[in-house]
C-alpha cells in the first residue's frame, strides 16, 4: 500500500477514524478538548526543539496520528451547538406541545414538497431568551404572499416538535438526515401567522440566494419553458428546487442525475475553460502566478452563487489544489489532492463524512484515477473522435464501477443505459456550460438576443428529451436490489483487490482476489440465513390497513389497497428490499391470525367479533370500528390495542384514553409505527 506513505494520506486516515468515533460513541467535550490541546502542544513543541529527524520515527508518527484522531471527534463535538448551555434543547422541552415565540434567521431553502415550503433556520431568540441551534422549518404554501429568502429575520408563534421519524420498516429516516446537519425539531405554520423582522441579507448564502433570484427574475423576461429555466438553474447556478419530480425521475432512471448537481464534473469543465481562455495571461511577466490567482478567484466566485453547497465546495476545493500544484510545479499526485481537500472540509463540516454526495464523488474519481487506464489499455483506437468517445467511455465504466456499490446500498437501483446517457450528452456539456454562463451575464445586463435564448433553450428541451427516451427503456433499469452493508465492502474489498492485480500481476495479489471472493460469498450465506425468520407485520399506511406475513423470502400481504397499485407501495417496496424478498403474494384480510403461539382478533367496522371460541392477545382495530372497548378489554382481556392508519383520529383519540384508563398497552401505528410479530 505505497499510497499510505503519504502523510496527508493518513492524516485524513486518521481524522476519519476520530470523526467515525465520535459519531458512534458518546464523549465527554472537556476532557476531549483538553487531551487535544495538550496533545497538539506536545506535538508541536517537540517538532521544533527535538531532532530535524524526529518526524520520522515511529513513536512521532503515532503521536501525530493519535493527536489527529483526538481532533477528529473534537471538531465533530464543537460542531453541535448541543454540547453547550446556550442550545435551545437544554432550556425549551417539546414534550408539553406549549407554545413559544420564536425569533429565527433562514439558513437555507430546501426542495418543497406538494403542500409545504421548507427551510432550515438559525434560532435566535425563544421566549425573549437568547439560544442557539437550528430547526427545521415548514410554512404551508400559498402563492398569494412574497416568498422568504435567506437571511431573511422572522418571527412566529407556535409549537416545537420532533422530526417525523419513518413510521414503517426500513424507509429513509428523515429525522436521523438531519440530525447529521445538527437539526434536531421542527415548527409548522402559514404565511399569515409568519412576521418578518429585516430582509437584509448579510451572509455569503444571503448574497448568493439575491443573485440567484436576480439571475432567474432576468431569465424570466426571455420565456424559457419551466423545465428549461429548472434545469439551467440547476446546472448553472446548483439551484434543483424547481425541478419537477418527472424531470429529476427521469435523469435518475437514466443514470445522469449527477448532471443537474453542480459537483466535480461541471468544476472540472469550468476550470479547462477558464485555463484555456486565460492562457494568453501567462505571456505577462509573472503570468502564471496572475493566471492561476484570476483561475481560483472565479472558482470560488462561482461556488459562491451556487450557494457554496457541500458537492461544489468540495470540488472547488480540490481544483484550487490543483491549481497550486501546477503553479508550483510540483508533481501533482491525485490522491495527495484529494486528500488534502478532504482533510480541510472534513476539518470544517465533520458531518459531510456521512453526506452521499461527498461519499460517491471521491469514490467517483478515486475510481476514474484507478481503474480508467486499465479499461483504456483493452483498445487504442487509430483515429482521435474515436479515442475521444473512448475515453469518455472507459471515464464513465470506471466511475460506475467505482460508485456501483454504494449506489446499490443507498438507492437499490442501477440504470442499464447510463454509458448511453453520458456518451451523448457528456461530450457537449462543456458547451454547454459554456453558453450558459453567456446566457446567463448577457441576460443579467438585458442584452441577450431572443433567437439566442431560444437556442439555448432549445439545446435544454433537447437534452431533456433525449433523457426521457432513455429513462422509458424500463427493462434496462433494474429497481429494488437488495444490498446491504456487507455486500458493500465485500464488493469494494473484490474492485480494489482485483484493480491491484491488474496492475501488478503476482500471487500474493491473487491471493487477496480470491480471499475478497470468499468474504463476498460468505455474505451471501449470512444474509440466506438471517433471512430465514417470519415475522408478522401491520404496517401504517392512511386510511387504509396492510397486514403482511413474512416467511423467510416469501411476504404474503392482505391489505385494502387497489390491486393494481400495492405494489408501487413504499412502505412495501422498502420493507421487501430491506428484507431481500423475492416473492410478494396478495390474500384476503382474515379476522383471526395465529402466530408465533399468539392470536391476533381483526375488528372492523362492522364491530362483529366472537369471544366464545378463543383468548385474544392482540386486537387489531381498524375502518373505525363503533365498540365499546371497556367491554371488549373486559371479555376478552387483551395484552395489547392496536389502531392502525385507517381509523379516525378522533376514534384514535378516544380509544387511547380509554386504554390509558384500564393501564392497558396502546399501540398507535400513525405514532409508533408498524407493529411487528417475529418467531
Amino acid at each position: 500500500m505505497k499510497l499510505l506513505n503519504f502523510p496527508i494520506i493518513k492524516l485524513t486516515l486518521f481524522l476519519i477514524i476520530g470523526i467515525l468515533i465520535a459519531n458512534f460513541f458518546t464523549l465527554s467535550f472537556y476532557p476531549i478538548l483538553f487531551l487535544s490541546i495538550v496533545l497538539l502542544a506536545f506535538l508541536l513543541v517537540t517538532l521544533l526543539l527535538a531532532k530535524k529527524k524526529i518526524h520520522k520515527t515511529i513513536w512521532f508518527g503515532l503521536l501525530a496520528y493519535f493527536t489527529t484522531v483526538c481532533i477528529g471527534v473534537l471538531i465533530v463535538q464543537l460542531h453541535n451547538q448541543k454540547q453547550f448551555n446556550s442550545h435551545y434543547t437544554n432550556s425549551f422541552s417539546t414534550e408539553n406541545n406549549s407554545t413559544h415565540q420564536i425569533t429565527f434567521k433562514v439558513n437555507s431553502i430546501l426542495k418543497p414538497t406538494l403542500y409545504h415550503d421548507k427551510y432550515i433556520v438559525d434560532i435566535l431568540k425563544i421566549d425573549n431568551k437568547t439560544v442557539t441551534g437550528k430547526l427545521l422549518f415548514n410554512i404551508d404554501k400559498d402563492s398569494l404572499e412574497n416568498k422568504i429568502n435567506v437571511d431573511d429575520v422572522l418571527f412566529v408563534s407556535t409549537s416545537l416538535k420532533d422530526i417525523n421519524r419513518p413510521l414503517n420498516p426500513y424507509q429513509f429516516n428523515y429525522s436521523t438526515y438531519l440530525k447529521k446537519q445538527y437539526v434536531y425539531h421542527q415548527i409548522s405554520t402559514d404565511y399569515q401567522s409568519v412576521f418578518k423582522i429585516s430582509s437584509d441579507p448579510n451572509t455569503i448564502s444571503g448574497l448568493a440566494n439575491k443573485i440567484h433570484t436576480k439571475i432567474s427574475n432576468s431569465l424570466e423576461a426571455y420565456h424559457f419553458k419551466p423545465d428549461e429555466l429548472a434545469i439551467i438553474n440547476a446546472l448553472l447556478l446548483g439551484q434543483r428546487h424547481d425541478i419537477s419530480s418527472e424531470v429529476y425521475d427521469n435523469y435518475a432512471s437514466a443514470g445522469a442525475i449527477h448532471i443537474l448537481a453542480v459537483s466535480g464534473l461541471h468544476v472540472g469543465i469550468i476550470f479547462l475553460i477558464l485555463n484555456f481562455c486565460l492562457k494568453p495571461i501567462e505571456r505577462l511577466k509573472n503570468g502564471k502566478y496572475i493566471k492561476i490567482t484570476i483561475v481560483v478567484l472565479l472558482l470560488w466566485c462561482f461556488a459562491v452563487i451556487a450557494g457554496l453547497r457541500p458537492s461544489v465546495t468540495r470540488a472547488v476545493t480540490m481544483f484550487t489544489v490543483i491549481a497550486i500544484a501546477m503553479n508550483l510545479k510540483r508533481p501533482s499526485n491525485i490522491y495527495n489532492t484529494l486528500a488534502i481537500s478532504m482533510f480541510f472540509l472534513l476539518l470544517f463540516k465533520p458531518l459531510l463524512l456521512f453526506d452521499v454526495g461527498f461519499q460517491m464523488s471521491y469514490i467517483a474519481v478515486l475510481a476514474i484515477v484507478s481503474i480508467q487506464p486499465l479499461i483504456k489499455k483493452v483498445w487504442t483506437p487509430k483515429y482521435k473522435l474515436v479515442n475521444y468517445f473512448w475515453n469518455i467511455f472507459t471515464v464513465t465504466i470506471a466511475a460506475q464501477i467505482g460508485v456501483l456499490p454504494i449506489s446499490l446500498y443507498y438507492f437499490h437501483q442501477f440504470p442499464g443505459l447510463f454509458f448511453v446517457s453520458n456518451l451523448v450528452i457528456l461530450p457537449f456539456l462543456g458547451l454547454i456550460l459554456g453558453l450558459g454562463f453567456i446566457v446567463i451575464i448577457l441576460a443579467s445586463l438585458k442584452i441577450l438576443p431572443q433567437f439566442v435564448a431560444d437556442i439555448y433553450g432549445g439545446l435544454i428541451s433537447l437534452m431533456n428529451l433525449f433523457i426521457e427516451w432513455v429513462s422509458q427503456q424500463e427493462s434496462f433499469l433494474f429497481k429494488d436490489i437488495s444490498f446491504g452493508i456487507g455486500f458493500v465492502i465485500a464488493t469494494y474489498l473484490i474492485i480494489i483487490s482485483v484493480t491491484k492485480y491488474f496492475k501488478k500481476p503476482n500471487y500474493l495479489r491473487l491471493s487477496f482476489v480470491l480471499i475478497s471472493v470468499i468474504v463476498l460469498q460468505s455474505v451471501f450465506i449470512l444474509n440466506k440465513l438471517d433471512s430465514k425468520n417470519t415475522e408478522l407485520v401491520i404496517f401504517h399506511k392512511s386510511r387504509h390497513t396492510i397486514i403482511g406475513l413474512k416467511e423467510n423470502n416469501n411476504l404474503t400481504i392482505a391489505h385494502t389497497i387497489d390491486s393494481s397499485s400495492v405494489f408501487n407501495e413504499n412502505s412495501l417496496q422498502s420493507y421487501s428490499v430491506g428484507n431481500y424478498i423475492k416473492i410478494i403474494n396478495q390474500t384476503d384480510l382474515k379476522s383471526v391470525y395465529t402466530f408465533a403461539n399468539k392470536k391476533l382478533l381483526v375488528i372492523d367496522s362492522l364491530g362483529a367479533y366472537n369471544v366464545k371460541s378463543f383468548h385474544a392477545d392482540y386486537i387489531l382495530l381498524r375502518n373505525s370500528p363503533k365498540v365499546n372497548l371497556k367491554r371488549l378489554t373486559d371479555s376478552l382481556k387483551p395484552e395489547l390495542i392496536i389502531a392502525d392508519g385507517s381509523n379516525y383520529k378522533s376514534y384514535t383519540k378516544q380509544w387511547e384514553e380509554t386504554c390509558k384508563k384500564l393501564k392497558i398497552p396502546f399501540h398507535k401505528t400513525s405514532e409508533k409505527g408498524a407493529f411487528i410479530i417475529s418467531k
